[in-house]
């Protein structure tokens, strides 16, 4: 199974129509409340969430003065109990994302107990970031790149407890990194990757789930979020918001770097139009794109 953290949403999205997603859709919360954990889980749930998915991988600063993230890892009871409550209180999946372990927290003999635990208190899934975190001295940018990855570790925990659904996270570059890792792991977990070059993964239903080859240009995109911007402005949204996240679309072809100034610096513009991304369109046509 192939899990994005693109996919995975904070809020219902009022640009999301639950009834046309095929695939499952995961709410991310955060927090050490059992109570108000499982109060969200709850309205998760009714929203039509098809899971709900525990949040003890970030290492930021802000996270960790709200304690929960990454630094829950050193409160395994806490976590556990944050887990019951959310098991208890709804009939959808729970799972956790987390680390390798932190600072001084992260030998295979810690990761194994911290497994163990969660199994126990109720934990439907594990999707492991493949590096420690690191809670003082690195930011967050720094701690999804300088503590090393893992793969070894996060692989023998497989091993260990081949029943227990694992994810790998963290480092997987391309589809075919994908390919190789679900030899070993029950699924992947790939977020930046993709935010980073969409275009790259547009094979993921064909490689993954066996559906029928399609051809998808840059062109093509543009002009599908034309809808989901023109909704956006109608609700007194800047057309930046949505523009922001298509620079990365055109790569490594000629004028791709004058393209994504372009929209860039239209975009920006507080009182931006669609016409913005109608011209980026047709500009991405023109080129064969």
């Amino acid at each position: 199974m192939i899990v994005a953290k693109a996919l995975q949403y904070n809020g219902k999205s009022n640009l999301l129509d639950f009834d046309e997603i095929e695939h499952p859709i995961s709410l991310q919360l955060g927090g050490d409340d059992p109570k108000v954990l499982s109060e969200a889980a709850v309205i998760g749930e009714d929203w039509g969430y098809d899971e709900i998915n525990l949040n003890l991988g970030c290492p930021s600063p802000r996270v960790q003065s709200g304690n929960f993230g990454a630094c829950l890892m050193a409160n395994t009871d806490q976590v556990a109990k944050c887990i019951e409550a959310m098991k208890s209180a709804t009939n959808i999946p729970i799972t956790i994302k987390h680390r390798t372990g932190i600072d001084n927290l992260d030998s295979e003999e810690f990761l194994l107990r911290f497994i163990d635990q969660m199994d126990a208190a109720g934990a439907d899934r594990f999707s492991i970031h493949a590096r420690k975190a690191l809670l003082k001295g690195l930011n967050p940018k720094q701690n999804r790149s300088i503590p090393p990855l893992q793969y070894k570790k996060v692989a023998k925990i497989k091993a260990y407890r081949p029943k227990l659904k694992i994810e790998l996270n963290g480092g997987l570059q391309t589809p075919e990194d994908c390919t190789n890792a679900l030899k070993v792991f029950d699924g992947v977990m790939v977020g930046r990757a993709i935010y980073s070059n969409p275009l790259l993964w547009h094979q993921i239903d064909e490689i993954f789930y066996g559906e029928n080859a399609k051809t998808i240009t840059a062109s093509q995109v543009i002009k599908g979020i034309i809808p989901y911007a023109e909704n956006h402005l109608r609700k007194n949204g800047r057309l930046w918001d949505i523009c922001k996240h298509a620079i990365n679309l055109v790569q490594g072809v000629n004028g791709a770097r004058k393209w994504r100034n372009e929209l860039s610096l239209q975009g920006q513009k507080r009182n931006a139009t669609l016409n913005v991304l109608e011209k980026a369109a047709r500009q991405l046509e023109d080129a064969g794109l």
